[in-house]
């Protein structure tokens, strides 16, 4: 089981989230090509509203949008950091570039945390 684990939550207009899956597709295949321990894509299915926060408020989720939520493994934070490295200076991400998104990337976040329970 991954020791580290770098989190993202973002919002897909649902009419572009095939195009979402194929660029998913390939960036897996990069990041567990330099190492990643696994690579994780989920589509929301049952977002629960809450009174303060929840995840399509997280991403200002909008009507025709669907919220995403993706994780990296790795062995540790220094594990992620190398992994990272090589990925960002792979010209197949390079390709990738911002502007060729099937979604905001404005409204995504992401961070990464240290695994505390994993059974």
């Amino acid at each position: 089981m991954p020791g580290y684990v770098e989190g993202f939550l973002l919002a897909v207009p649902q009419k572009r989230l095939v195009d979402y899956r194929r660029i998913a597709r390939k960036a897996g295949k990069v990041w567990m090509e330099h190492g990643a321990l696994e690579y994780v894509e989920c589509v929301a299915d049952d977002l629960q509203p809450g009174q303060v926060v929840s995840f399509g408020k997280a991403v200002q989720l909008k009507r025709g949008e669907v919220a995403l939520f993706s994780y990296i493994g790795y062995r540790s934070r220094a594990h992620r950091d190398r992994v990272n490295k090589k990925v960002m200076a792979d010209p197949r991400i390079a390709a990738m570039g911002p502007d060729k998104m099937p979604f905001d990337p404005q409204r995504m976040m992401w961070g990464g945390f240290k695994t505390i329970v994993s059974l």
